[in-house]
C-alpha cells in the first residue's frame, strides 16, 4: 500500500516484484556513478585540470570511451532480461481467473470452478467503511490462496483497459478481442491494491483494484461460500 511522501516503490508482496526492486535498485545505483562522474568531469574542465591544448588524439582515450558504455549496457541489459523471462513465465498454474474490463468496473471469473464469477464495483465515498481507502475499496474483492501460482487472464468487453497491481509487479493490458495472460505469486497474505491504468473514459479512476491473498483453507472455506451463494 503506498503512504504519504512516498519516493520509491511500493512494498513486493511476489517474487517478480523482489526482483524488480532489486533491479532498480542496481539500475539506480550505476546512474548515480555515471552522474558522479560525469560530474567530476565537468568540474575538473572548468577549473582547467583536464585542459591540455597539446592533445589531437588519443587511441586509449578511444578505446575507454568505446568499452565502458558497452560493458555498463551489458550491466544493465543482462538482468534486465532474466526479469523479462520471468515475467513471461507461467508453469503449472493452480488458479486462473478471468478479469474482465468494463465501463468502468472489472468482473472476475475462476475458471477452474463450474459457476464461480462476480462483478467488482467501487464503493463510493459515503458508503466506505472504517479502515477503508477511498477510491481503492471495492464491494468484492478478487481473493486468492497464498504461496500458489495464478494466472490472469486479461480482456475488456468496450475499450481498452489496463489491471494493474504495484505490489505484485503486474501490469496486463485489458484489449476488445483479445485475451492476454500474465501470472504471480502471493508471498505473503494482505490486501493489495491496484487500478486501471489505461485511460478508459470519464470514470477511468472510478474502476479500483482489490486482491486479498489469504491461505488456502481460508479460500477454500469463501469458494464454498460464493458458489453456496451463485
Amino acid at each position: 500500500m503506498a503512504h504519504p511522501s512516498q519516493l520509491g516503490f511500493q512494498d513486493a508482496a511476489s517474487p517478480v516484484m523482489e526482483e524488480l526492486l532489486h533491479f532498480h535498485d542496481h539500475a539506480l545505483m550505476i546512474v548515480f556513478l555515471i552522474s558522479t562522474l560525469v560530474l567530476y568531469i565537468i568540474v575538473a574542465m572548468v577549473s582547467t585540470k583536464l585542459t591540455n591544448k597539446y592533445i589531437l588524439d588519443s587511441q586509449e582515450i578511444e578505446i575507454i570511451w568505446t568499452i565502458l558504455p558497452a560493458i555498463i549496457l551489458i550491466l544493465i541489459a543482462l538482468p534486465s532480461l532474466r526479469i523479462l523471462y520471468l515475467m513471461d513465465e507461467i508453469n503449472d498454474p493452480h488458479l486462473t481467473i478471468k478479469a474482465m474490463g468494463h465501463q468502468w468496473y472489472w468482473s472476475y471469473e475462476y475458471t477452474d470452478y463450474s459457476d464461480l464469477a462476480f462483478d467488482s464495483y467501487m464503493v463510493p465515498t459515503q458508503d466506505l467503511a472504517p479502515g477503508q481507502f477511498r477510491l481503492l475499496e471495492t464491494d468484492h474483492r478478487m481473493v486468492v490462496p497464498v504461496d500458489s501460482p495464478i494466472r490472469i487472464l486479461v480482456s475488456a468487453e468496450d475499450v481498452l483497459h489496463s489491471w494493474a497491481v504495484p505490489s505484485l509487479g503486474v501490469k496486463m493490458d485489458a484489449v476488445p478481442g483479445r485475451l492476454n495472460q500474465t501470472a504471480f505469486i502471493l508471498s505473503r497474505p494482505g490486501v493489495f491494491y491496484g487500478q486501471c491504468s489505461e485511460i478508459c473514459g470519464a470514470n477511468h479512476s472510478f474502476m479500483p483494484i482489490v486482491v486479498e491473498a489469504v491461505p488456502l483453507e481460508h479460500f477454500e472455506n469463501w469458494s464454498s461460500l460464493m458458489l453456496e451463494d451463485a
